[in-house]
């Protein structure tokens, strides 16, 4: 039977007098691959940052393991769920080395266990651990430098992993790549949920195990991707698999 990992219970979230989310509930299961799909002001990257403590709810619950929010200490929360953003925010003056290993630093981890970790998790990048541990973050491309937001994220072992559009400033073709990469990472993982916002239908589509389709802070369809595509629940899901298809169709004019 599936493990509760992440609910929301009737939240809501206002700034002002703008409600961005009147009334939220979903269960993510351990060890899934949600994806969130919704175009800007949809309520994701609220509803995401919500999990971290990082937005306060007005109303409603949001239980972790279980466990409601309220009752953690947020800064003992926050080192064990990875976060990776747009904006990586590597520390400039430290080498990856020493980027990757921030948190176990933090947690008192013994030297050794630290680079040993480090070691691996850049392999499991596929960064050669002899060619960029000592290398500094002006000296990788952006890709690269994603490859290790996503590396630290992974470094103290979190059960949670949330990312915010994280490939969305990368080319074409990178963007790609680290798709691949991070739904390979996510099998090797057993038993971490991710937890991927995104604009992209593709990447949704592509990444999820379900996706969660968001539009002004409501939820239009909670579904795995073959559902979704199959059986579109709301005029606004149809609408969004529209502008794939158009694409499709462009594609096939430029084969005549």
């Amino acid at each position: 039977m599936a493990t509760a990992s992440i609910q929301f219970k009737h939240v809501k979230k206002s700034f002002g007098t703008n409600t961005v989310i009147p009334d939220l509930s979903f269960t993510v299961n351990q060890g899934e691959f949600i994806t969130i799909l919704g175009s800007s002001g949809s309520g994701k990257t609220t509803t995401l940052k919500m999990i971290n403590g990082l937005l306060k709810p007005d109303a409603g619950e949001i239980l972790i393991a279980g466990r409601p929010l309220a009752e953690y200490n947020l800064v003992e929360l926050r080192r064990h769920i990875g976060y990776v953003v747009q904006q990586i925010g590597l520390f400039p003056h430290m080498t990856i080395s020493q980027n990757i290993g921030v948190v176990p630093q933090l947690l008192g981890w013994e030297q050794d266990q630290i680079v040993s970790r480090v070691t691996q998790l850049l392999k499991l990048v596929k960064l050669d651990p002899g060619k960029y541990a000592d290398r500094y973050p002006s000296q990788l491309s952006g890709g690269q430098q994603q490859r290790i937001g996503v590396a630290r994220a992974l470094a103290a072992n979190p059960p949670y992993v949330l990312f915010d559009e994280p490939f969305g400033a990368l080319d074409a073709l990178t963007r790609l790549e680290l798709q691949k990469e991070i739904k390979r990472i996510h099998a090797t993982l057993s038993g971490k949920t991710f937890l991927f916002v995104t604009h992209d239908i593709n990447e949704a589509l592509y990444l999820g195990q379900r996706v969660l389709v968001m539009n002004r802070g409501r939820i239009e369809q909670f579904a795995t991707p073959r559902e979704v595509v199959a059986h579109p629940a709301t005029e606004f899901v149809r609408d969004l698999l529209g502008t794939v298809r158009q694409n499709q169709e462009l594609w096939g004019q430029g084969n005549d």
